[in-house]
């Protein structure tokens, strides 16, 4: 589905490159879950993804960090990071249609906790989707 490849594309740009400050993240194994509600045009049901990834002492403080890479076709508009969080909005453009994301993610030491709000619109409707993200630190790598 055009729209779905849309709105996963944008979900997943999240960066975290040129921050200034190591992240408030203890490095070791992670789990991050994530919930995401859509609502609009079309009747999609929610949806819950769990993933597991490594976050070493040298990734964190390298000016290339970032959770997941930026995808191609998307624009960063406006990005406020420290050590505690960031916050950003961004805009991505592919297969016709168009999504504004406003995301916010808290680094709290052993866990991170943020929520990223996405309005696609598309030729095939308008779709909001709000995602809650949960990640804790499940031990070392």
């Amino acid at each position: 589905m055009k729209v779905s490849r849309l709105a996963l594309a944008a979900l997943l740009a999240l960066p975290l490159t040129a921050l200034a400050d190591t992240p408030n993240v203890e490095p070791g194994e992670w789990e991050f879950t994530s919930v995401t509600q859509v609502s609009g045009d079309m009747d999609i049901p929610d949806q819950t993804d769990t993933q597991r990834q490594c976050i070493t002492q040298d990734e964190l403080e390298s000016a290339n960090f970032g959770f997941i890479q930026e995808e191609e076709g998307c624009d960063l508009v406006d990005q406020q990071m420290d050590a505690d969080g960031l916050s950003y909005s961004m805009v991505c453009r592919a297969e016709g249609g168009e999504a504004n994301i406003d995301g916010e993610m808290r680094f709290l030491g052993e866990r991170i906790e943020g929520n990223v709000d996405i309005l696609t619109q598309s030729p095939m409707g308008d779709l909001n989707m709000a995602t809650e993200i949960q990640g804790e630190r499940i031990g070392d790598c």
